[in-house]
């Protein structure tokens, strides 16, 4: 063996000029080399692993050097240890072979048609190093249609990890999963487990119900018994009126289940009734929370100088960067934004030349706009929030006059109902929800400039006033946030305003917090990750892209990154999604993140 490395100085400190130090790094792998040769060529070989019909030669101090199945069988009182042939029970003899070469040359070539008899081998010799380099080749491999059956085979050899990924895998890509033949051969227990767990991720509860059924009626004999206990885990509040009347409630199977008609009733009493969800919430009326989602920041519409945007973006706070996404379907700015459930809705506005009554929602997923039933009544100016599942709009302009009036969305019907109308007409006024009621604070009212505050408790169907604030502020910003109603800037008829006061509800009081760096009104003010941060608007003079945000705790604004566009009279909400670039590329592509993956999936889910 050559090659080596000389130090005049020996580690240990002795005398060069008495001692030389020589070092070979490749020592260890020429030894092995030549161990690995002498195995294959059955010299000084002392024992012959024996499956079957095949026998394979090795050095017993080898296979015990990296494998503590065999350093015990080789070590303790065992009769194998004095046998130069060994009986294997249990192992595959090509993962045997593998598992040797492994165990001379560190190198093993993990396969799809190999990696079923290899983890499983590994596993029984103890080859850590192996088994965990197969599930890393099992994650690498996961696709909709053999997620279940790499989780299954997970399970049934103890590897933690690759279950939770391949679980997670699955309920991540649910859409996929559900029509795949592995989901229709799973036992009851785990469609159970699938679709009752509150990080699903679909598209709509709707997609749930039909995986539900695809799986009872593809063995309807054995299965129709377990319908009422997988609808149980369905969430039909959630569902469109028009699903659960053409596609629910007419089925069969549904019809002939009075569990499942049980449920259907709650259902229809929760759509019939949308003033009293509170009172009705189950966990068949919360949203799932799929796991990866995160909260981003849309600033939609708005104007600057004498144009008037349909461009958005979004704002990602985990790297502190503003996005542009697809524009809206109609220019507005003096429009109501809110997030509500999966979508995003923008309702009214103004075009530059009308008031408008038209509204759109945004889905995230898709990068896209969609236009949804038209309100009632032009509203520009106008305040709005989500609350119950429903959107909430009040006041506002419509082209003549101030509005009191107010009206809500139902998302599950697609439909605007009048609401009772507030005490005074106000116009640029904000909106919010915190302790089951929604509050109005300020405005104009086509005279006077307002510092005064009402709220409408939903299940009592009126209005109360509740203290005004210490100022007047029109076209303000408004937020809750744990437990206390923030409200920052507006004009109080003579100036743009920085200053800020806050409504704590169990007082019923108004107390003052910081003021911006910057005189901001026709702006917003949106709540995220546990702080505030108020977004464009105008200043007096110009319409501004700048961002800041309000620590709680410190009681102080930070500058942040500013938006792409000036945006005075902007709309603006928080909608929790997934990685939203990723969405923004495929789209740009032509492409949705909800398609069907284009590359054929591994053929090694045939066999698990």
């Amino acid at each position: 063996m050559s090659g080596g490395v000389e130090v005049e100085t020996p580690v240990d400190g002795s005398d060069p000029l008495t001692h030389y130090f020589h070092r070979s790094p490749e020592h260890c792998t020429l030894s092995f080399a030549a161990i690995n040769k002498m195995r294959q060529n059955t010299q000084l070989c002392d024992v012959t692993l024996r499956v079957g019909v095949d026998g394979i030669h090795a050095h017993k101090v080898v296979l015990a050097s990296t494998s503590p199945y065999f350093y015990a069988m080789f070590n303790d009182d065992m009769a194998e240890r004095l046998q130069r042939e060994v009986v294997l029970h249990d192992i595959d003899s090509t993962a045997l072979q593998l598992l040797v070469e492994y165990s001379y040359t560190g190198e093993i070539h993990i396969t799809e048609d190999n990696v079923q008899v290899l983890l499983p081998a590994s596993s029984l010799l103890q080859m850590s190093s192996v088994r965990e380099a197969c599930c890393k080749f099992l994650m690498r491999q996961l696709h909709p249609s053999n997620c279940l059956g790499i989780r299954s085979f997970a399970d049934a050899h103890a590897c933690k990890e690759l279950h939770r990924r391949s679980h997670r895998f699955a309920l991540q890509n649910f859409q996929e999963v559900m029509n795949t033949e592995e989901f229709l051969l799973l036992p009851f227990t785990e469609v159970e487990e699938l679709i009752s767990n509150s990080q699903l991720n679909i598209a709509s509860e709707e997609k749930v119900f039909l995986a539900v059924l695809s799986w009872v009626k593809h063995d309807v004999a054995e299965r129709v018994q377990n319908i009422g206990k997988l609808l149980r885990h369905v969430r039909l509040p959630l569902m469109s009126r028009d699903f659960l009347m053409t596609a629910v409630d007419a089925e069969t199977l549904v019809r002939e289940s009075g569990e499942c008609k049980e449920l259907l009733l709650e259902a229809m009493k929760y759509h019939l009734l949308p003033e009293q969800r509170s009172a009705l919430a189950t966990e068949r009326t919360a949203e799932r929370r799929p796991e990866g989602i995160k909260p981003y920041i849309f600033a939609v519409g708005g104007g600057s100088l004498f144009a008037i945007h349909s461009e958005c973006e979004c704002y990602n706070p985990r790297c502190d960067r503003w996005q542009p996404i697809a524009p809206m379907l109609y220019r507005r700015s003096r429009s109501g934004v809110t997030g509500l459930g999966k979508l995003l809705y923008v309702v009214g506005g103004y075009d530059g030349a009308s008031d408008l009554a038209t509204a759109e929602c945004y889905n995230p997923q898709l990068n896209k706009w969609s236009a949804i039933t038209p309100m009632g009544t032009k509203r520009s100016c106008l305040g709005i929030c989500g609350f119950d599942g429903l959107i909430y709009v009040c006041g506002g302009y419509d082209g003549a006059s101030c509005l009191s009036s107010m009206e809500r969305y139902d998302p599950l019907t697609g439909v605007w109902s009048s609401c009772p109308a507030m005490s005074t007409r106000r116009r640029y006024c904000r909106v919010a929800a915190i302790d089951n009621c929604i509050y109005a604070l300020g405005g104009f009212d086509s005279t006077n400039y307002q510092s005064s505050v009402e709220r409408l408790d939903p299940r009592e169907g009126r209005w109360q006033l509740v203290p005004a604030m210490s100022s007047r502020r029109s076209s303000c910003g408004v937020a809750a946030l744990d437990g206390l109603l923030y409200c920052v800037g507006g004009n109080d008829g003579t100036m743009c305003m920085s200053s800020g006061e806050r409504f704590n509800v169990r007082r019923n009081a108004w107390e003052p917090i910081a003021s911006m760096h910057s005189r901001r009104s026709t702006h917003e003010v949106v709540a995220c990750d546990g702080s505030l941060l108020a977004l464009g608007g105008n200043d007096g003079s110009s319409s501004l892209n700048s961002v800041e945000k309000y620590d709680v705790r410190l009681n102080k604004w930070t500058l942040m990154t500013s938006m792409l566009t000036r945006r005075s009279s902007v709309g603006a909400a928080v909608l929790e999604c997934f990685n939203i670039e990723r969405n923004l590329t495929s789209s740009s592509s032509s492409l949705s993140n909800t398609s069907p993956p284009t590359t054929s999936p591994p053929s090694i889910t045939k066999n698990i």
